[in-house]
């Protein structure tokens, strides 16, 4: 059974990707295998106007498999979740996030590429990574450019999970809603008054030339990112026991090496 839903909205213009694997929709694998099957199918349709992406039930996601992060699985998991946002930037069409409840991890990496962030008043967003000793990379390159080097360093060195009232400040949401229901309802009139009217094509190319610096960034550094990652934090003894005893389910016994 496939760990997402794929659905099309306005004549196939707008194409919504739902991941449906609640409560959690972890991005493990296999979900990130579904993620990308659905966005080459996408890639093939010159009417789609914009990629929405959603979590069923009451949250987003809960990040990545924490379980897929250990020494011999890292490799292999970033070249799949990196290869995630190649793919959105290579599509170049347009892309909106709608969260509802918490969208931590590699779940907020997943709606910070988008080029729109909406959220409900129960939207609870982080990158918590560093409480388990490793790092976010595309956060770790998105925020910044996003936030600025200041709020993006407080919340990669924290953990800290920010409120819907404290993204919309940040400016990393676009618009906030009373729930989940409404939010959609919302969307459905922002893409009426915003999208619709606009050519596929012409929005691919806008895309591409606003993103110019931001793309040719991300995909060149995300590698870069992924070496360290892989041959220098999976190497050292506080990144395996963070793994570790979360799946442990204990605290972490930090030794600083």
């Amino acid at each position: 059974m496939a760990k997402i839903k794929l659905e099309m909205h306005y004549d196939n213009q707008v194409a919504r990707i739902i991941l449906n694997s609640p409560k959690g929709n972890v991005l493990d694998s296999e979900m990130m295998t579904d993620i990308s099957s659905a966005l080459n199918s996408i890639s093939n349709q010159n009417d789609i106007k914009l990629i929405q992406f959603m979590g069923a039930g009451n949250h987003f996601s809960f990040g990545a498999s924490v379980a897929e992060h250990t020494k011999e699985n890292a490799s292999k998991m970033l070249e799949q979740f990196h290869g995630l946002f190649k793919q959105i930037i290579d599509l170049g069409i347009p892309t909106a996030a709608l969260v509802s409840g918490q969208c931590l991890g590699g779940g907020f990496e997943l709606a910070l590429i988008c080029n729109y962030l909406f959220v409900d008043i129960t939207a609870k967003c982080g990158q918590p990574e560093i409480l388990l000793g490793v790092f976010a990379p595309p956060a770790s390159l998105i925020l910044p450019l996003k936030i600025g080097q200041s709020m993006a360093d407080d919340l990669l060195l924290t953990g800290k999970v920010l409120s819907s009232q404290t993204l919309m400040l940040l400016g990393l949401a676009h618009q906030e809603f009373e729930n989940q229901i409404e939010l959609i309802n919302g969307v459905n009139d922002w893409v009426e008054k915003n999208i619709l009217l606009k050519s596929a094509s012409s929005l691919k190319y806008a895309v591409k030339a606003a993103r110019y610096n931001f793309n040719k960034n991300l995909k060149f550094a995300l590698d870069d990112l992924k070496k360290i990652y892989t041959t220098e934090l999976m190497e050292s003894y506080d990144a395996n026991e963070g793994i570790t005893s979360f799946l442990e389910k204990r605290k972490p016994i930090w030794e600083n090496r």
